[in-house]
């Protein structure tokens, strides 16, 4: 694990910024992972800003996301499909033939089966992932099985209303209840896996992910047996660190 403590949200997208963009202009035709959340947000304004500057090509980039929630169409705006678009995606010249996000509202099953069988066909070269105050990566809760693949699964409460809060107005009702999701697998298969995680409410998670054994009941904390992770964390994060 290579951990790199920064002072704020700011330098930690930076940070995060510098990875991705140096893996694209390394590797054209890069296969990314990609998260939603409050976390990313500016390490994709910083990608934007790059490409549009720079010129950083992502016309032969694919790109993987983590999940999506349950019962919400592509177009619906709390949709990371349609997160990932006003975020990201229609600033860059990537194709979008070439982005993949769960769908929400297809056969559940079939749904999981079919995105299953893409990552086992296209092994991600770079993963970024984001940590819920719980512990959680991906949709995958405290309890979910080290080798889950991409399930379907029951949201936590505690996930709902941090959800609640930062994206649907405070209203918990409509947040929906229960997402698809890549597995604790799917996510460790990935060449390099960087994780982001900013702010007070992320260090216990924090805390349990590098000083503690791996445990389901924190998903995260698997990560620390990865080959190559990096973790990013600013100074919130890591305050209750005593390594």
């Amino acid at each position: 694990m290579k951990v790199i403590k920064v002072k704020n949200y700011e330098e930690a997208s930076q940070k995060a910024f510098e990875i991705f963009r140096d893996q694209v202009k390394e590797k054209p035709d890069s296969i990314l992972g990609l998260a939603t959340g409050s976390t990313p947000i500016r390490m994709y304004e910083l990608l934007a800003e790059d490409h549009k500057v720079n010129g950083t090509s992502y016309k032969n980039v694919h790109t993987f996301n983590l999940d999506e929630y349950y019962g919400l169409a592509p177009t619906h705006p709390q949709s990371y499909y349609y997160f990932m678009t006003e975020h990201l995606f229609k600033f860059l010249d990537i194709d979008l033939n070439n982005v993949n996000v769960p769908k929400g509202n297809q056969d559940i099953q079939a749904e999981c089966d079919r995105y299953n069988t893409m990552l086992a066909e296209n092994q991600i070269d770079l993963q970024l992932l984001g940590i819920g105050s719980n512990g959680h990566i991906g949709f995958n809760e405290p309890g979910t099985p080290f080798d889950s693949v991409t399930h379907y699964i029951e949201l936590d409460e505690s996930t709902r209303k941090d959800n609640a809060r930062l994206f649907f107005d405070g209203v918990l009702e409509d947040v929906p209840t229960h997402a698809v999701t890549m597995g604790i697998k799917n996510i460790m298969e990935a060449k390099r896996v960087v994780l982001i995680a900013c702010g007070d409410n992320k260090a216990t998670a924090i805390k349990g992910l590098v000083e503690d054994e791996p445990t389901t009941s924190l998903p995260a904390s698997i990560l620390s047996t990865h080959p190559d992770f990096t973790l990013i964390i600013d100074e919130g994060a890591a305050s209750k660190l005593d390594k």
